[in-house]
């Protein structure tokens, strides 16, 4: 991956939350030519705020993204590194976005099993939603891109209160609701952990 604002961003061999090793970059199934198009695009074009690179190279199917805290945000000044897991059924099903940075966040997961993944519209299952909170346009289409949905990540990061409506980690929702400057202090703190630990 190339390095952003400098810091290096090496590959990683396969982790919890991994698609299955060993899937050949020169897969030529739809979702792989769609893939490394969309990875190319970003190199050659790199978005201000985010980078993209391949886990391992010969996975496509799971990238190793870099976030760079939004400016007059909590996260200003934050690194942080997440990865996005593709089903081999993409663009018709949504990728995953797993944070490996520690996050204390309304819409990502704190609990063992899902740790540190996003739970936002644009990464929901494409169709209607049985609980009525989301219409289907906002969720998953075959559209989307890996840009959109980082575009979409990074706007959910700079929210100046984050929407506490059906909340992937309630802790982290009720003490929005109950002490919103202990939540705010928490936060900075692991922003400026991660940026801490993006350098060493």
């Amino acid at each position: 991956m190339p390095p952003i604002n400098g810091i290096s961003t090496p590959s990683h061999g396969s982790r919890p939350g991994s698609t299955k090793p060993g899937t050949p970059i020169s897969n030529t199934s739809n979702s792989s030519l769609i893939l490394r198009k969309q990875l190319l695009d970003l190199q050659k074009s790199p978005v201000d705020g985010f980078s993209a690179g391949l886990v391992d190279d010969d996975n496509i199917l799971e990238w190793q993204i870099v976030i760079m805290g939004p400016a007059d945000t909590l996260y200003e000044g934050a690194i942080l590194k997440a990865r996005l897991i593709f089903p081999p059924e993409f663009p018709l099903q949504p990728p995953r976005m797993i944070f490996d940075s520690e996050m204390w966040h309304p819409n990502v997961y704190n609990n063992s099993d899902k740790r540190g993944e996003v739970c936002v519209s644009i990464l929901h299952q494409p169709g209607e939603d049985e609980w009525g909170y989301e219409d289907a346009g906002e969720r998953w289409l075959p559209v989307h891109t890996v840009e959109s949905v980082l575009i979409s990540v990074i706007s959910l990061l700079s929210q100046d209160v984050p929407d506490l409506n059906s909340p992937a980690n309630v802790d982290a929702a009720k003490e929005v609701r109950e002490d919103f400057a202990s939540y705010k202090k928490k936060v900075k703190r692991l922003a400026r952990r991660s940026a801490e630990e993006a350098y060493d």
